[in-house]
């Protein structure tokens, strides 16, 4: 039994990995229809792009051609039966101007092909390197991210992670790193009333999610009212639980997405 469970965990893993090495970073359509699924979804925020040839492929080829160099780094990756998850940063150059920006996604699989992503990236953080001019500093690597031994899930720690986000941001967790506000220091301020959790997997006591967080948006986006009530804050992270409490980890969360919906908020009160 631990042999097939182990067989499903590296499976999940290698399709993550043919995912960056043999699609993502060579941009190569062709690698993609090999191991993607023709229903493939991906869900980012709000925004779905189901079917691999129809939607999914075309948007990921309108960023490449905006980002021609565009290239995947893997900071962290996590995997279990059926799924496999990744922090990493994408990176590249376009018109002159340089960006790297963060990513939390977890892939779900069918024990041979992908068939669905729910992901989110910190769009927000790559606006505002373009903008400005400056590139942030990409993170370290993993230095073997697809041979990392992966453990069987630790229930005690999901449970942990089901309240923790429960819990408003900033979080108290020093080593709990959210979007860019280590660069900024200007933290994303959010009462969250709510959560409801879409997806939430884990390798021994690394756990990731990906949760949709009801409340009230305080302060932290440039322009936005503060104080507005029945926000909707999509959030993705792989966090570390250790002797009951989450200690470290990185969370992406769609301050885009956030940000819009309070602009129609405010003008269609």
């Amino acid at each position: 039994m631990q042999n097939d469970l182990n067989a499903k965990t590296q499976m999940s893993l290698q399709l993550m990995k043919r995912w960056v090495v043999n699609y993502f970073n060579p941009h190569s359509d062709a690698a993609a229809r090999e191991f993607i699924a023709p229903d493939y979804k991906l869900e980012i925020g709000d925004v779905v792009f189901a079917g691999r040839d129809d939607q999914w492929l075309p948007a990921v080829q309108q960023q490449f051609k905006l980002f021609p160099s565009l290239g995947m780094t893997v900071h962290q990756a996590i995997a279990g039966d059926g799924w496999a998850a990744a922090w990493f940063s994408e990176h590249g150059a376009s018109e002159g101007k340089a960006a790297c920006w963060s990513g939390v996604a977890i892939y779900i699989n069918d024990g041979t092909q992908l068939t669905r992503c729910v992901a989110q990236e910190d769009y927000f953080t790559r606006h505002r390197q373009m903008k400005s001019g400056i590139c942030d500093a990409l993170e370290a690597p993993a230095v073997a991210p697809w041979d990392m031994p992966q453990a069987a899930p630790d229930a005690g720690a999901m449970a942990v992670v089901k309240d923790w986000l429960n819990g408003s941001w900033p979080p108290k967790e020093e080593g709990v790193r959210c979007d860019d506000e280590h660069i900024t220091g200007v933290p994303l301020q959010f009462q969250v009333h709510r959560t409801v959790i879409d997806e939430l997997h884990a390798s021994g006591s690394d756990v990731v999610f990906h949760a949709r967080q009801v409340g009230t948006y305080v302060n932290g986006l440039a322009g936005m009212v503060p104080h507005q009530a029945d926000a909707v804050l999509h959030c993705n992270g792989i966090v570390k639980v250790l002797n009951g409490q989450v200690v470290h980890g990185r969370v992406i969360r769609d301050r885009v997405g956030l940000k819009a919906s309070l602009k129609k908020a405010t003008v269609n009160p």
